[in-house]
């Protein structure tokens, strides 16, 4: 089994302290990558440091990214060629960025990767998540080869979710990790 290293991916303006993002990498130790600019965040440097930080580390790495951190690991997979340094991805309240209502700050995000994502992948999608319709985050995970998983009426799955440690998504990541061949945490 391989013993991956983990990277977590804020989404725009970043994971607050009541986050589970924040309470894992609290827990944990897990980094979280850090970019320039949380408020006006640029597709093109957002990738460019995804890489940076795969490049720095041999291991295999295990991406846990929410809202905009999933756009950012389709759009990177998209184009990088560092995909196999990747061994499995948790996308989490998967955010549609091409909604006209989307704030100007994340409008140069569209359109939306549609390629299959080259490593397993589990979408973990809310019936009422303010920034992606049910259907079009089915679609989206649909389109990048995710396995699915509804957790029903819960928000932008945050910290005003009431998530805490979120411990039911640590149980998600361990069946991504059984699924990609890596050791559990």
């Amino acid at each position: 089994m391989t013993s991956p290293r983990f990277l977590l991916l804020p989404g725009w303006q970043d994971s607050d302290a009541g986050h589970w993002q924040s309470l894992w990498q609290q827990h944990y130790g897990w980094p979280r990558l850090q970019q320039d600019d949380w408020w006006w965040p640029r597709r093109g440097d957002w990738m460019m440091q995804l890489d940076e930080q795969l490049l720095a580390d041999d291991r295999p790495a295990v991406l846990i990214a929410h809202s905009l951190g999933c756009q950012l690991v389709a759009a990177w997979a998209s184009h990088s060629q560092h995909t196999g340094r990747v061994a499995a991805a948790l996308l989490v309240a998967l955010p549609d960025v091409a909604r006209a209502d989307m704030p100007p700050q994340l409008q140069a995000w569209a359109p939306v990767p549609t390629r299959p994502l080259p490593f397993p992948s589990t979408a973990v999608l809310s019936s009422d998540d303010p920034y992606c319709d049910a259907a079009r985050g089915l679609q989206m995970a649909t389109d990048w080869a995710c396995e699915i998983h509804s957790v029903g009426a819960a928000g932008h799955l945050n910290t005003a979710s009431g998530l805490g440690d979120w411990q039911a998504g640590l149980l998600l990541l361990n069946a991504l990790l059984a699924r990609a061949g890596c050791a559990p945490i």
